[in-house]
């Protein structure tokens, strides 16, 4: 781990942050451009960073889930039927390609929830610009990188992500992995 790399990821997310949300509190519009700023930021500083995870977690957001799926995934994402009616099939595969851990919230608490239980070395997570750069700044100082999901339907309704990007920064874990060895 580069020593200030990692200093400078904390002063990112732990004084830096707090200060635009301060700041957006008066420019409501700026907001969430300023947690989309920290979502960047963060990622090009994990990605500087040198370390070695031996476990990746995948953290969802229920909102990727199809809305009128009867079946909810929130404890047990492989209860997912696989319809393809959301992304959440093709997220799947993604793990299990890898050999990651997936697991879906349905906010910050069942996030820190499952990260507690996991213990990922690092995680590639999926939400919104609000939800994203607080679960990144709770988690520090695991290494994060985050990914914005789309909302074509409004917030927290039959999101979806860019399975590319996904997919990307998967790898890049997993490069990480395989460097290490």
């Amino acid at each position: 781990m580069k020593p200030w790399i990692h200093f400078l990821r904390g002063f990112v997310l732990k004084v830096l942050y707090p200060v635009l949300m301060l700041v957006g509190a008066f420019l409501k519009s700026k907001k969430a451009d300023f947690q989309a700023y920290i979502v960047r930021l963060n990622n090009l500083l994990v990605m500087r960073d040198s370390f070695y995870p031996k476990k990746i977690l995948l953290l969802l957001p229920h909102c990727i889930q199809n809305s009128k799926c009867d079946v909810r995934l929130t404890f047990d994402v492989y209860k997912c039927r696989r319809c393809g009616k959301c992304k959440i099939k093709d997220l799947i595969e993604l793990a299990e390609t890898y050999h990651i851990s997936i697991a879906i919230a349905t906010g910050g608490t069942i996030a820190r929830k499952v990260v507690k239980e996991v213990k990922p070395d690092a995680i590639v997570a999926v939400a919104c610009e609000r939800d994203l750069s607080s679960g990144i700044v709770d988690t520090y100082p695991i290494p994060v990188i985050g990914i914005l999901n789309e909302r074509p339907f409004g917030p927290c309704i039959d999101t979806t992500v860019c399975l590319k990007s996904v997919e990307d920064a998967i790898k890049w874990f997993i490069n990480r992995q395989e460097k290490q060895q």
